[in-house]
């Protein structure tokens, strides 16, 4: 068996068994990685088809009355969090398992939870990740690799509780981001809930509008609203969870929007341009490959015959130019029977890269 390390040297090994409650995308994701490690997962779900399901994808075993488990990882919905996490709570007491969570929002379950005897063993978490899609058949095993797993102690966690859910993070593959409730609250509304409405006000544009002019949709405009396609109803429930957070940025986004409509209507390219620059700021501010420095990119463009195997070749092709591809998007054009590939490339080869691709007999635009 596999099992985490443990943190300080009085706390306890994850060696498990593991309750999940909620077999969604994220608790069977988290089911499929644990039995990757090793640990024993068992598996608890309001609907008995999604145990049966997640079960079948080798996520665990349905949990039993006699169960014990070490950790309970709570993976339902917002709105019921709060009332989830004091069930587990309450149930586990006899034995002492440590309850932690995967909701977005930490303050609100905290606080529906906060004047129970035992809250010192609920230590909440929230992994940055997850699909547009949902429910078990949708999880990967894969879905936390490299992505950060914010940790979320409160001021009276246990701190072998604490370690024990950093634990359970290294074990999915995830990178462990400690932060106290409430500042990570401001983090995901400044990098997820904010955007996400901003992304779908964006789209809203787009519904009705004329024929004529969605056919000069492009690329920018796809990756403006692409988070926009994500569940309403789960997200109302994100953002009202939020909403003090939200409101704080919202509000700035207001003033920036204001100023933003005098300077186009006063055609006063100055201030027009400050906006703009800060944006260019905020791009260069999002961390880089593997959470390192933002490096200097340079985008090389590349048609590609849309039908089996170009995509193929042309990885091949800048494999033998010995330049590695950081990031890749295509831009499917309607009239023409070629998509246009944006290969994102160190800046130092972007040249080398182009070079190569003409000499091979690529069609590149610079």
């Amino acid at each position: 068996m596999t099992v985490a390390e443990p943190g300080p040297a009085s706390a306890p090994a994850l060696t498990g068994p593991v309750e999940i409650v909620g077999t969604g995308l994220l608790g069977t994701s988290i089911g499929l990685a644990l039995r990757r490690a090793g640990l024993e997962v068992l598996l608890t779900d309001r609907s008995p088809d999604h145990v049966r399901t997640a079960s079948g994808l080798g996520a665990g075993r349905a949990t039993t009355p006699v169960d014990r488990p070490q950790l309970v990882v709570v993976a339902v919905p917002p709105d019921h969090l709060g009332a989830v996490i004091r069930d587990a709570l309450e149930r586990t007491a006899g034995h002492g398992a440590v309850v932690t969570d995967v909701g977005s929002v930490k303050a609100g379950p905290l606080a529906a939870v906060a004047g129970l005897a035992g809250v010192e063993r609920y230590v909440g978490g929230h992994p940055m990740a997850g699909s547009e899609r949902s429910g078990p058949l949708a999880a990967s095993a894969a879905l936390f690799d490299g992505r950060p797993w914010a940790v979320t102690p409160h001021d009276r966690a246990d701190p072998g509780a604490v370690a024990l859910v950093e634990q359970l993070a290294r074990l999915t593959g995830a990178v462990v981001v400690p932060l106290p409730p409430a500042e990570h609250d401001r983090a995901v509304a400044r990098t997820s809930h904010v955007p996400h409405l901003l992304s779908s006000l964006v789209a809203g544009r787009l519904a009705d509008a004329p024929e004529d002019h969605l056919a000069l949709s492009g690329q920018g405009v796809r990756d403006v609203t692409r988070v926009a396609a994500g569940d309403p109803q789960l997200y109302g429930q994100i953002v009202s969870a939020n909403a003090d957070a939200v409101l704080d940025l919202l509000a700035e986004v207001r003033q920036q929007l204001d100023t933003l409509i005098d300077a186009v209507a006063g055609a006063d390219r100055d201030r027009l341009e400050t906006l703009l620059a800060q944006g260019v700021a905020g791009t260069q501010a999002i961390p880089g490959k593997h959470g390192g420095p933002v490096r200097p990119m340079r985008s090389v463009f590349v048609s590609v015959p849309d039908h089996p195997g170009e995509l193929a070749r042309l990885f091949a092709a800048a494999g033998t130019a010995e330049v590695n591809i950081e990031d890749v998007r295509i831009d499917h054009d309607p009239g023409r029977p070629v998509g246009l590939v944006e290969l994102v490339v160190d800046e130092t080869l972007a040249e080398q890269l182009l070079g190569s691709l003409e000499s091979q007999g690529w069609v590149t635009h610079r």
